[in-house]
C-alpha cells in the first residue's frame, strides 16, 4: 500500500470558505430549462410549471448561486422577448445551439425557480449582439425598484418587488470565434469597461464579471485578461475562468489529474491580474469567478454532424457520468476550495441534462449522476476556513501534466463548532493510499463522525434511469482517530470526504 500525509494547523487559514464557491449553472440550451428545470403538465409539476422533482434534486445538490440565462446562448439573446404574457412571447432562433428558443421561460419565471430553489442568481447580460444600453435596460426591470418605465413593466407582470441581483457577468465568452458578437480584447476591454460604469451609475454596490479566457488552451490566453483589465480593472471586481475536462485517448492517468490544469489556470490568471494592478498602482485585487467548469466529453460533442433543422430543446451534450469522471469532480472541487482566497464564486455548468449532475425524462423520473455526490457532500460539509495543507505525496508520471501527486487533499475547519474536514482524492489506479493527517497542532480531543468514499471496482460504472443509485458514496471502512492522528485509507480512484468534531460537539 501506499502512503501520504498532511499536516494541517488551524492558525494556518487560506480564506473563508465562500457559499458561492457551490454554483451551477442554467443556460438555455438543450433541455436545461425545457423539460429539466420546467416542464407543465409532469406528473410533479408546480402551479408555475416546475418540476419539484428537480427542485428538490438543486436543495440536496447544495447549489447556492446559479448563472443565468448563458452561456453562449446569452450572446444572441434579448431579454425582453422573455417577459408579459407568455401566448404573445415571440419564437426565436438561437444560433449558439442551432435550436428555436420558445422564450416560454424568461427572467420573471427563473427568479420564481430561483426563490423556489433558494439561490442567488448570477445574471449575464448581451454583450455579443447588444451593449450598454440592453445592459442598463435589464437592470432597471429587475432591479429598480418602481416609477420608471421597466419597473412598472416589472410590477405590471407580477412582480411587486425588485429581485435584487447583485452579481452581473459581462457577456459570455467573448474571446471565442465560436462566440456570436465575438470581440477582441480591445473591444471587449473597451465595452466591458463603459458597461461597467454605466450598471455602477445606476446601482454603485453591484458585483461585476469581466469575461476572462474560455480555455488555458486559447491563443490568447493570458494576453486576453491582460488587455481587457487595462480598460476594466478600476470597474469590476471579478475576472471569469471557464475549463472542462475529458478523458482523452484512453489517457486515465492525465485525466484523474485535470486539476493540477485547474490550479495552474487560477494561478495563472491572479498572477496577470495582479501585475495589471500592479502597473495602474492599484490596491485593489481582482478576484476570480470560475463560472463554468466541469467534466464534459467535447470531442464526442465536436464530433458530430450539425443539424438541418431548428428543433425546440434537443438533446443535446447529455453526458452520462462514471465514477472517475466523479473523483475528477470531487478533486476540481478541492482546487477550487483551496484557492478560496481569489475564487470566490464558481458555477459548475450545467445544473439539469445538459452535461448536468441531474438528469431527467420527459413526463419521467429524475435523478442523480455520479459527479451529483461530490458536490452535495463538499457542499454540505465545507464550512468555516479553508486551510492550509502541507501535503506529502507519492508522484506519478502522465502525458499533459507531467509528474503529479498521487494525493490530492484539502481541509476546512470551522472554529465555531470545532469541526475539521478533510477532502482527499487518491488518483492511483492500481494501490490504495494509507493517509495520515497529523492533528496535533488542534486543541480539542478530535474524534470521527463520518467519511464517505466514492468509489467502485468497475470506474466505468453510471447511474441510469434503470439504476439511479448504482454509484453513490459509502460510509468509508478504514478510518482510525488516535492520539493525535488520522489514517484514512483512501481506495484506488476514489473521493473521500472524513469530517471530525470535538467530543462535546453535536451536529
Amino acid at each position: 500500500m501506499l502512503a501520504a500525509s498532511v499536516v494541517l494547523d488551524p492558525a494556518a487559514v487560506v480564506a473563508p470558505v465562500s457559499r458561492r464557491t457551490f454554483g451551477s449553472f442554467v443556460e438555455h440550451m438543450g433541455r436545461c430549462v425545457y423539460t429539466g428545470i420546467h416542464e407543465p403538465g409532469h406528473p410533479q409539476a408546480d402551479e408555475d410549471g416546475f418540476r419539484t422533482d428537480v427542485l428538490a434534486l438543486t436543495r440536496e445538490l447544495g447549489v447556492t448561486m446559479v448563472r443565468y440565462p448563458g452561456g453562449n446562448f446569452v450572446s444572441g439573446y434579448r431579454w425582453e422577448d422573455g417577459v408579459g404574457p407568455v401566448a404573445q412571447r415571440p419564437r426565436r432562433r438561437d444560433l449558439a445551439w442551432h435550436s428555436i428558443e420558445t422564450n416560454q421561460v424568461g427572467i420573471d419565471e427563473f427568479a420564481r425557480w430561483a426563490a423556489k430553489a433558494d439561490v442567488e442568481i448570477m445574471y449575464a447580460v448581451n454583450l455579443g449582439t447588444r451593449g450598454v444600453q440592453e445592459a442598463l435596460d435589464v437592470h432597471e426591470y429587475v432591479n429598480h425598484a418602481e416609477g420608471t418605465q421597466l419597473s412598472e413593466l416589472r410590477r405590471a407582470n407580477g412582480a411587486a418587488k425588485p429581485y435584487g441581483i447583485t452579481l452581473w457577468c459581462l457577456g459570455n465568452e467573448l474571446d471565442g470565434p465560436w462566440q456570436t458578437g465575438h470581440k477582441t480584447a480591445q473591444e471587449y476591454g473597451l465595452l466591458a469597461a463603459a458597461t461597467a460604469r454605466a450598471l455602477r451609475s445606476a446601482e454603485p454596490g453591484l458585483e461585476l464579471v469581466a469575461c476572462g479566457s474560455s480555455s488555458s488552451a486559447m491563443p490568447t490566453f493570458g494576453s486576453w485578461e491582460a488587455t481587457v483589465l487595462e480598460h476594466a480593472y478600476d470597474v469590476v471586481d471579478y475576472v471569469s475562468c471557464h475549463a472542462y475536462y475529458e478523458e482523452l485517448d484512453g489517457d486515465l492517468g492525465s485525466f484523474l489529474a485535470s486539476a493540477v490544469d485547474m490550479d495552474h489556470f487560477v494561478d495563472s490568471i491572479v498572477a496577470t491580474a495582479d501585475s495589471v494592478g500592479a502597473r495602474l498602482r492599484s490596491k485593489k485585487k481582482i478576484n476570480i469567478s470560475f463560472d463554468e467548469w466541469n467534466v464534459w466529453y467535447l470531442s464526442r460533442f465536436q464530433g458530430q454532424e450539425p443539424r438541418a433543422d431548428w428543433p425546440v430543446a434537443p438533446r443535446v451534450i447529455e453526458d452520462e457520468y462514471n465514477v472517475a469522471d466523479a473523483v475528477v469532480v470531487g478533486n476540481l472541487l478541492i482546487s477550487l476550495l483551496r484557492h478560496s482566497d481569489r475564487v470566490t464564486a464558481a458555477c459548475q455548468a450545467q445544473l439539469v441534462n445538459v452535461i448536468a449532475p441531474i438528469r431527467t425524462e420527459p413526463g419521467g423520473p429524475a435523478w442523480r449522476q455520479t459527479i451529483f455526490h461530490p458536490f452535495a457532500k463538499t457542499a454540505a460539509l465545507a464550512r468555516g476556513s479553508v486551510l492550509h495543507t502541507r501535503l506529502d505525496s507519492p508522484t506519478y508520471a502522465t502525458a499533459r501534466h507531467g509528474e503529479v501527486a498521487v494525493v490530492d487533499a484539502v481541509a476546512t475547519y470551522d472554529g465555531e463548532d470545532g469541526d475539521l474536514v478533510i477532502f482527499a482524492v487518491n488518483r492511483d489506479q492500481t494501490d490504495s493510499v494509507e493517509l495520515t493527517v497529523d492533528l496535533h497542532l488542534f486543541n480539542a480531543d478530535l474524534h470521527l463522525a463520518e467519511a464517505w468514499t466514492l468509489t467502485d471496482d468497475d470506474l466505468r460504472a453510471t447511474n441510469t434511469r434503470e439504476q439511479p443509485d448504482r454509484v453513490t458514496p459509502v460510509p468509508a471502512q478504514r478510518v482510525t482517530v488516535d492520539g493525535g492522528t488520522l489514517r484514512v485509507v483512501l481506495p484506488r480512484v476514489s473521493w473521500s470526504a472524513i469530517r471530525l468534531h470535538p467530543a462535546r460537539a453535536t451536529r
